[in-house]
């Protein structure tokens, strides 16, 4: 289980110092803004979306390593998917980092690295905060997320 979790961190650890798709998307259909008051985790989500499929989606911003590495490996999961799709992912990621309900979609992917999140429940919102960015972006919304 030690080694286990040191791969983990060591994925948490790339994609926090090289996070992915950590770029602007020119032209995006939909953007948003997060912000973490508690440690003070910034981050800017923007989104293509081609008929339902996100065709790109991409972050700024500055954060802890679980923050970015989250938003990285978000981008990465998302990409080719439909809005649907994507809307599942996020509810199997929030209960893979929350501890609760079924979390398979994301325990099936890369996305099980953060399944440790759970145990520190003030890391729960650096994992979330871009996933509930990536929502507010999907859905036109202009107020900054502090979910």
């Amino acid at each position: 289980m030690s080694d286990l979790r040191d791969l983990y961190q060591e994925v948490i650890l790339d994609h926090g110092r090289q996070p992915r798709n950590f770029r602007v998307i020119e032209g995006a259909s939909g953007e948003a803004d997060g912000y973490n008051p508690l440690c003070g985790d910034k981050v800017h989500v923007y989104v293509k979306v081609e008929g339902d499929v996100v065709t790109d989606v991409s972050f700024t911003g500055d954060g802890c390593a679980i923050s970015k590495a989250s938003a990285s490996l978000m981008t990465q999961a998302l990409k080719g998917r439909t809005t649907a799709e994507a809307e599942r992912l996020f509810e199997s990621f929030h209960a893979l980092v929350t501890g609760q309900g079924d979390s398979a979609e994301a325990a099936a992917g890369k996305l099980d690295v953060f399944a440790g999140v759970a145990e520190f429940p003030a890391r729960v919102k650096c994992a979330s905060l871009s996933w509930h960015t990536l929502r507010a972006a999907l859905a036109g919304r202009d107020a900054v997320t502090t979910e």
